[in-house]
């Protein structure tokens, strides 16, 4: 699989896990110079609290664009050390 937004490839992985529909990528896969920092939270209730990366491409904020849990509750700890995306990234074969 893989993630892109505004023409780049921000991960690419042959192992995620997909959970409600999410394709969650191995934190490694990441492509870190395309990734920026954001001190956006939200509280799932299953699976803990979510912390948030913001995507830099060409210029271009995608602001909370992918999300992780750094220490998610049991029942979802098959997340752990991944991350998610949304706002406009594309995940495809």
């Amino acid at each position: 699989m893989k993630a892109s937004w505004n023409g780049a490839v921000i991960a690419r992985s042959d192992d995620t896990v997909v959970v409600e529909g999410n394709h969650y990528f191995p934190a490694a896969s990441l492509d870190r110079q395309y990734v920026t920092f954001s001190n956006h939270r939200t509280t799932c209730p299953w699976k803990g609290e979510a912390h948030y990366y913001s995507l830099l491409v060409d210029g271009e904020l995608n602001p909370d664009a992918a999300w992780y849990y750094p220490d998610p509750k049991p029942d979802a700890e098959m997340v752990k050390d991944r991350v998610a995306f949304w706002k406009g990234v594309k995940v495809e074969p």
